[in-house]
This record gives C-alpha cells, structure tokens and sequence, in this order.
C-alpha cells in the first residue's frame, strides 16, 4: 500500500478512536454507592473513591482530561482531593490510566499496577500488544510504586481490596473485591477490569500475545468464582448505572446489589468471547 494511503488510513483510525465515545468525557453526578464507596467517573467511565479515615483510594484515573472532572466529584462529594492516597486502575489503557501522572503529582499518590500492565503503564502505552501504534492510545509514562502480584491486597485503613488478575483485555488487567458495609449488613463488591475482546483483537496465532485466548478463559474461571453483591466494572454500562442509580434515587437503598446482574453479565461476555474465538479458529483454518 502507497505510504500517502497508509498515513490516511491511520489519520481516519484516530479520528474514530477519538470520537467513538463522547460519553466518555461528560460529567455525571457523582454519587454514593454503598459503605466508604464512591462514584466519582464520567457519564462513560468509571472511577470509584474508597474513603477511609487515613486517606482515600482511587480507582481508575481515566483520560488525561478527566482529572478536573474527577477532582470536581471527589469535592462535590465532601472529600479532599489531595487526600487521594493510593491510586489503582482496572487495566492499562487509555481511558482507565491517561491521568495518572498527573493525579500523581496533585496528590503525591502512591501509585499500584498488576505486574502484566506495568511496563504498559511505564512506557505510556507505548508496549501495549494492540494499541502500542496507535498515537491516540498514548498517553504520559507513569512511575508505578508498587508492583501487585494475582491475590495481593492494598490496605488504607480498614479497608482491604484484593487484587485479582483477570487477564486478556490487557495483560494485566486487574478486577477489584472489597466489602461494603451498608444498613449493617456486608457486601461483597466486584468491579471488573474488562472482560471484553475489542475490535481487531487476535485470538489466534497472535505473536504479541500468544496465550491471549487461554488468559480470557483464566478470566472468566476467576469471575465466575467470586462471590458478588454489589457488581460494578470499568464503566458504568457494565452494570447498568444510570438505571441503578434512577432507582436508588427513586428510594430503592438496594439498587446496587445485584448478584443474578454480575452472573448473567460474565456469562453473556463469555458467550461473546467464544463466539468470537470460534469464528477466528475457523478463519484460521481455512487459509491455505
């Protein structure tokens, strides 16, 4: 292909990335969820506050744009933006950990990455296996402060997260369980990194993935076993918050806890996931 053609095709690819959701930068009313849990994202990405008496803990730094934004929730919400303590994300793309730079430096953050997303998270996107070419993907190189391993926990206060690895999204990919304590009863609350195969994701004979099908069966063996009240995920579509929250402001105090909601959603992803794995190895297998 002509390089002149080359270039338009990537100028048109970025355009689209960078228009594919408007959603993803519109304000939306922070709100509580339950226990010392927060809801502080945009309309189309989520980000979660964890409050506790020695500081707080954030969840998804989301784009590079978005910073005012979650700052703005954090504050409306009564908290102190700069008490931010430790700094988490649910995968290292874009739209999940393009501000963590800079709330790093707002807040002096320490900062925690899976060990699969970490030389992504280093490098600004750049060793991404799908989007490491993609200028729009990019996104400012962040120190990360500690290194989490598959079970590890990150404690601040009485609060006690465990990281679980969940991978194939990204390698790292990282779905968060805590307990919430609400109307003195406990829940169990998952959010989900990212069960999803995007488009132009090779399941099949990927050299910069090779066990990129057999990490996604590891994800949804690891979402299956967990226990779920309260299921929440990367954005708010995963578990239907704008409806959710409509109900907790109608006076539904449960509107949140939706354990058959977290078990038909990774069964639908994983229908998805092998239909899609199916028609690659079929495709495969009718090249000569």
């Amino acid at each position: 292909m002509p390089l002149r053609l080359i270039c338009l095709a990537m100028s048109l690819a970025v355009g689209v990335l960078a228009q594919a959701a408007p959603d993803w930068t519109e304000p939306f009313p922070p709100h509580h969820i339950a226990g010392n849990l927060y809801y502080v994202g945009s309309r189309g990405l989520a980000s979660y506050l964890i409050a506790t008496p020695q500081g707080n803990i954030l969840i998804n730094s989301s784009l590079e744009s978005s910073v005012p934004l979650i700052r703005d929730s954090v504050e409306k919400l009564g908290f102190q933006f700069n008490d931010i303590k430790v700094l988490l994300i649910s995968h290292a793309h874009w739209d999940h950990s393009a501000g963590s730079a800079q709330i790093k430096k707002l807040t002096g953050a320490r900062y925690m990455v899976m060990d699969g997303d970490v030389e992504v998270v280093e490098s600004g996107g750049k060793t991404d296996f799908q989007y490491g070419q993609t200028p729009s993907s990019l996104f400012p190189a962040t120190t990360v402060d500690r290194v989490l391993h598959d079970g590890d926990v990150v404690k601040l206060g009485d609060t006690v997260l465990t990281a679980h690895l969940t991978p194939g999204h990204t390698k790292g990919c990282t779905t968060w369980t805590l307990k919430a304590r609400e109307n003195g009863k406990s829940y169990d609350v998952v959010i989900v990194g990212s069960p999803n195969v995007n488009p132009g994701y090779k399941l099949v004979n990927n050299m910069q993935y090779p066990q990129i099908a057999s990490d996604y069966e590891r994800t949804f063996r690891v979402l299956r076993s967990l226990p779920c009240d309260i299921f929440l995920g990367a954005h708010g579509s995963y578990y239907g918050m704008e409806a959710k929250l409509a109900k907790m402001k109608a006076g539904d105090r449960n509107a949140f806890v939706d354990p058959d909601g977290y078990k038909n959603y990774v069964s639908d992803r994983g229908q998805a996931f092998r239909a899609e794995l199916q028609k690659q190895l079929q495709a495969a297998n009718r090249k000569p």
